[in-house]
């Protein structure tokens, strides 16, 4: 369960009821003990902590923390969490749950990728897996066929965009491939297009109190996607529409910023530096993933500084 984040105490009743949004602006109410927001964030960066552990060391015991963590979450019977995010970014006064809340549960990748490197390395037992197979084949379900999961995946944004990298990293987990290959091809492929302006900007993360930022999510879940679709034979990277909209003009676009040459005028209330470093990391990325060099003057304009 978790509060929706730019939601805060309505200052014209007494009780506060119903919250009113300040866009950008995070209600630390929305952060503490009163949610599941702190013990899900820990967990998550337990099992990223422990996976890369466990790649780098070969070391089992990392693995076994690990597992055992992902069996309290999601198995026991006493403290697991129901395969649904119904309470995700509930509003005080307005709602019990919205479909915003599935974004915040993105995290839930860096289990798929441990569980991936667990059985690989031959750590996995049995019991495990099958759990896993089932807690993941009932939320995928529910991302598919929920009201909530329907409305995330009808949205025009960012949370559209996430939603495909969760949805679609569960789906390779277990291995529907040929569903995640017509997806990206059709749905994923409409996204690209309808939130990319030929000219690189995304209209619907340029109107947010921290543009800057949203843009630069926004693209790292393209990138996410393009990565998925390099693994299925899906080249979304190099994807253009006939008008010339891409995830790449996306990311050129952001480019004279990164640089200073340009000043970005779109409203940023929160500081850009951390999307930036985030940006700069993702640019690194597409060069490996797919051999891009249209980003290598930035970057060694950006090395020389």
């Amino acid at each position: 369960m978790s509060i929706g984040p730019y939601w805060w105490p309505n200052p014209k009743t007494s009780n506060g009821l119903p919250y009113v949004r300040k866009d950008g602006e995070i209600n630390p109410e929305t952060r503490n003990n009163f949610t599941d927001f702190v013990e899900k964030k820990n967990f998550i960066s337990a099992v990223k902590t422990l996976k890369n552990a466990f790649f780098f060391s070969d070391n089992k015991k990392y693995a076994n923390k690990n597992i055992a963590f992902i069996k309290t979450w999601f198995l026991n019977e006493n403290t697991k969490m129901n395969p649904n995010v119904n309470f995700g970014q509930y509003v005080p006064g307005k709602s019990e749950g919205r479909c915003f809340g599935i974004i915040e549960f993105d995290g839930l990748i860096e289990v798929v990728e441990f569980l991936e490197l667990a059985k690989y390395k031959g750590v996995l037992d049995k019991q495990t897996e099958k759990g896993m197979i089932n807690w993941f084949t009932d939320y995928s379900n529910w991302l598919k066929n929920s009201k909530l999961g329907i409305e995330e995946s009808t949205r025009k944004n960012n949370h559209a965009t996430h939603y495909d990298v969760q949805l679609l990293s569960i789906l390779m987990y277990l291995n529907r491939t040929e569903e995640v290959k017509e997806y990206l091809s059709t749905i994923t492929k409409a996204r690209i297009f309808s939130q990319i302006k030929p000219d690189g900007r995304q209209p619907l993360e340029l109107k947010r109190t921290k543009s800057f930022s949203y843009s630069v999510m926004n693209l790292h879940g393209f990138l996410q996607l393009a990565e998925i679709g390099q693994k299925v034979g899906v080249n979304l990277w190099n994807l253009s529409s006939e008008d010339g909209s891409s995830i790449k003009k996306g990311y050129q676009f952001m480019l004279p910023f990164l640089t200073k040459e340009k000043e970005w005028r779109y409203k940023q209330i929160k500081d850009k530096k951390p999307s930036e470093e985030k940006l700069i990391a993702d640019l690194k990325k597409a060069r490996k993933l797919f051999k891009e060099d249209a980003f290598d003057n930035t970057l060694e304009k950006l090395n020389q500084n």
